[in-house]
């Protein structure tokens, strides 16, 4: 009994410190750069966010230039809850307007909670130029509030992407995020938040199979690779899974659409850190 006490005991202790010493990495980690680009909307997730180029309501945190199709008003939420930690938990939401002008989105996302968070707003402009090449542009604010912070401390960037239809099935497409090297202003100088570019590809093999793949390189750290496939087995439903490196980890999901409710869930388990569940939810007027 008194064993079988202390194993229990133990084993509590272990996962709690477990969480605990994550969570001090996580927040070290994020002191060495400013605000970091979260990324959002469960679809993207499912395919390992090798989403660069899909014309989708969460593109506008992805790439702009797929907002370009949208035809009418909607609005989205997003909750992820990154690796199953509370403290590490990404909420993000957007609303969309098309123009006869282009297509205009205001979003926003915030991840961490308590004393530790990081804020995104930003303002999309989308538009076709032609019937095969669309672009975007965004306008961002970014703050983080630190535990040793009264107020949280922001700076401006911008991001935008273009897609290019190279052929019927087959499109191509490219994004930067931070080109002019924004960040916050510490004691020791500029934190720079890193600029990321992102370039890929979509080919739609049969008109209920589609395959991406997509390369992501950030200021100081090793390109990912990454790939999804999409399958919609019957109509208004997709099964999706992805897989990326850096490290190796696999993603999944389903997404179903309810007249006009749209909703996805998807997965991402890293093999060292565990399993991130989320779930996005996007209401079409």
């Amino acid at each position: 009994m008194y064993i079988h006490f202390v194993h229990l005991f133990f084993h509590h202790f272990m996962k709690k410190f477990g969480i605990l010493t994550l969570f001090v990495i996580c927040l070290s980690v994020a002191k060495l750069s400013a605000v970091e680009n979260q990324t959002a909307g469960a679809r993207a997730i499912s395919l390992s966010d090798a989403f660069v180029t899909f014309y989708d309501s969460w593109s506008s945190f992805h790439n702009q230039a797929g907002l370009a199709k949208q035809e009418s008003i909607n609005a989205g939420m997003f909750f992820e809850s990154r690796f199953m930690i509370d403290e590490l938990s990404l909420a993000a939401g957007n609303v969309i307007l098309p123009t006869n002008s282009g297509v205009f989105a205001i979003n926003f996302s915030q991840f961490g909670s308590g004393t530790y968070k990081e804020t995104k707003f930003g303002v999309a402009f989308s538009k076709q130029l032609s019937e095969k090449l669309s672009v975007g542009i965004q306008l961002d604010y970014l703050m983080r509030l630190m535990p040793e912070n009264e107020k949280a401390k922001g700076f401006p960037t911008f991001e935008g992407g273009v897609i290019y239809q190279a052929l019927e099935n087959f499109s191509v497409g490219a994004h930067v995020f931070n080109p002019i090297q924004g960040g916050i202003e510490g004691l020791n100088g500029k934190i720079k938040s890193p600029v990321i570019v992102r370039t890929g590809g979509n080919y739609s093999i049969t008109e209920s199979v589609l395959v991406c793949t997509e390369i992501e390189k950030s200021t100081g750290n090793k390109p990912i690779y990454k790939a999804g496939i999409e399958f919609l087995p019957v109509e208004d439903m997709a099964i999706r899974f992805g897989v990326s490196t850096k490290p190796f980890a696999y993603t999944a999901g389903i997404g179903y659409r309810f007249g006009k409710l749209t909703t996805d869930i998807g997965f991402h388990y890293h093999g060292n850190l565990g399993l991130t569940p989320a779930i996005s939810l996007q209401f079409h007027l």
